[in-house]
């Protein structure tokens, strides 16, 4: 157990509203059809000047003002977004020059899980703070979905949304009962094809004339990453569960990565929490890739549907297939 807490959390969501009715029409597909297949019925979608940088140091100054601290009480910034800015530096890099660190104040790097990024990078900067190593650290998970969509692929070119959240971690107050338990994961690479996006990488690079725009576009197979994923996530849970000493009963809340309806179905179905545990924003805000579990909690804790002492359980998949969880009290 870590004496480390999440501090304070920020958001920001584009301005434009995208309904099915819209995508349907552009589509050629029936708004029912949409809510019923990904359980979305509106996402939001970035203009050409919300790009991932400015949405993440949107969210990285909400979450500075809700903390009452400035950016130079930062000692580090991690970028966990899977699409950053731009290959090099690290967005981490650029986000601290967006919010006016001097040189030198802060260390700055990028972690890319996935979907899996801001509990994979929650577990290791707390790590990081209980050691000393640092103090006080930003996580930015910023996502601009809608760039990469397929429209020949329907359920994932309707499913998903963008956003930005930005969470500070510190060390826990004297008092007070936050921490981080424990976290866990692991990658069956034999889903590694079902989520995809080949181009932008030494694979299939810009520059190379065999490299086609469709590589740009993102690729799911729905139906095998959900089978696969339904299979592992049981028995993953309860492992976890019994290592950290928790049970299911003792979650106030279970914030999840916001994949689909048939996600989020399976943790009352077949994965044992009730609907009054499960933090749900998928209908308003679809999938963020990143920023979905983060945005979850942090509009769960602005709505008080998560307050400070409760035991909350961060979890879900991502590409590659990673399976993770992560337990804090808040």
């Amino acid at each position: 157990m870590f004496p480390v807490q999440i501090t304070s959390l920020g958001t920001y969501l584009p301005a434009r509203r995208v309904a099915n009715a819209e995508l349907a029409e552009s589509l050629g597909i029936a708004p029912d059809w949409i809510t019923r297949a990904t359980g979305v019925r509106e996402r939001r979608y970035a203009s050409d000047s919300e790009t991932s940088l400015v949405m993440g140091a949107a969210a990285a100054r909400d979450a500075l003002a809700n903390a009452g601290l400035a950016a130079t009480d930062l000692d580090a910034i991690v970028g966990a977004s899977a699409g950053p800015h731009q290959t090099i530096p690290c967005t981490a890099a650029l986000l601290a020059r967006e919010l006016g660190l001097p040189d030198g104040r802060a260390a700055c790097f990028d972690l890319n899980a996935t979907c899996l990024s801001f509990p994979f990078a929650l577990h290791t900067v707390a790590a990081q703070i209980a050691t000393g190593i640092y103090r006080t650290i930003l996580i930015v998970s910023s996502e601009r979905a809608s760039r990469s969509l397929n429209p020949q692929e329907r359920e994932s070119a309707v499913l998903f949304g963008d956003a930005a959240a930005a969470a500070i971690v510190a060390p826990t107050p004297s008092g007070r009962a936050s921490a981080i338990w424990g976290g866990r994961f692991a990658t069956h690479p034999s889903g590694a094809d079902h989520t995809v996006v080949l181009g932008g990488g030494t694979g299939y690079h810009p520059n190379d004339p065999a490299t086609t725009p469709e590589m740009n576009l993102f690729r799911m197979d729905g139906p095998r990453i959900y089978r696969q994923g339904a299979r592992l996530i049981g028995p993953f849970l309860d492992e976890f569960l019994r290592a950290i000493g928790w049970t299911r009963v003792e979650i106030a809340a279970l914030v999840a990565h916001q994949a689909s309806r048939h996600a989020i179905d399976l943790l009352t179905d077949r994965l044992g929490f009730t609907p009054a545990q499960v933090v749900n924003n998928l209908p308003l805000r679809g999938n963020c890739v990143a920023a979905s579990l983060p945005l979850a909690l942090a509009e769960a804790v602005a709505t008080d549907r998560i307050r400070r002492g409760d035991r909350v359980l961060l979890g879900g998949s991502g590409a590659g297939l990673t399976l993770g969880a992560l337990a804090l009290t808040y």
